[in-house]
């Protein structure tokens, strides 16, 4: 996406879903491992909520992100956190459970499907 970003900070999964199958924008997941475990997008990255600060650096400046937790609490957090940081960073409205009812897969690490926990 590079110098071309969202104007909105909250996108709907499924144009959450669209962004990151075109490769138009990085998807964080902020949940906690056992959630990540259990299921999440294939495309995700995983960074916990409470890991955030130390991993900063791992994010791309240059690229568009897509926060995402379970409900959209947690991301909203982190999201208005990197919004403040210069990150081009908006929350994904409904977390994981609106990205399963999109339609959108969800995976455990090994590929298999996975379950929104």
């Amino acid at each position: 996406m590079s110098g071309s970003y969202l104007s909105e900070d909250e996108v709907s999964a499924a144009r959450a879903h669209e962004l990151v199958e075109s490769g138009s924008a990085w998807l964080l997941d902020v949940r906690e491992a056992h959630e990540w475990e259990a299921g999440h997008a294939p495309a995700a990255h995983h960074i916990p909520l409470y890991e955030i600060e130390s991993r900063q650096h791992e994010l791309p400046e240059d690229q568009q992100i897509l926060v995402v937790c379970l409900s959209g609490g947690r991301s909203r957090l982190v999201t208005d956190t990197l919004n403040r940081a210069d990150y081009p960073t908006a929350n994904v409205a409904g977390g994981m459970f609106a990205w399963q009812a999109s339609g959108a897969p969800v995976v455990r690490d090994d590929g298999s499907p996975g379950a929104v926990a």
